[in-house]
């Protein structure tokens, strides 16, 4: 699936100006509909993990171009969010919780066109970053000590 980077690009330029809103209002909505998710962030300094879930867009969205390093640091993303109990259920709640909170920054220029380009990228990073996650029973579920 070929992304629509120029769409991508040109719409994140206007939610970057609001990147703190964005992050507080993905977060919130993130929390609302799904509040399963918010035990995971329980000792997360959340200004902090704002500030590092943007960064982690900036990167992305900047290395749209370079597919290889681009998926090598999504993989290694994926790795990591296993270590804070990211579960494959949690993706689509983050990618539901983020377009909105998109399509809320964007407002009218959150057009069907930009709403299907996140989509596909959301898909495309989502799958990257599961393929770098190790969810073998081992890993989930420490043996126990005897």
């Amino acid at each position: 699936m070929a992304l629509n980077v120029e769409l991508l690009e040109s719409s994140f330029a206007q939610i970057k100006v609001n990147s703190l809103e964005v992050t507080k209002r993905f977060y919130t909505l993130l929390f609302t509909d799904y509040p399963e998710v918010q035990p995971l962030f329980a000792n997360t300094h959340m200004e902090k993990q704002g500030k590092q879930l943007f960064q982690s867009l900036v990167f992305t969205v900047n290395n749209l171009r370079k597919p290889d390093a681009l998926s090598d640091a999504l993989r290694g993303l994926g790795t990591r969010h296993v270590q804070y109990g990211v579960l494959p259920q949690h993706y689509p709640m983050v990618g539901s919780s983020l377009l909105k909170a998109f399509e809320l920054s964007l407002g009218t220029a959150w057009t069907p066109d930009v709403q299907q380009a996140w989509i596909e990228a959301y898909e495309v990073v989502a799958q990257l970053m599961l393929e770098g996650a190790d969810y073998s029973p081992e890993r989930l579920m420490p043996t126990v000590v005897k």
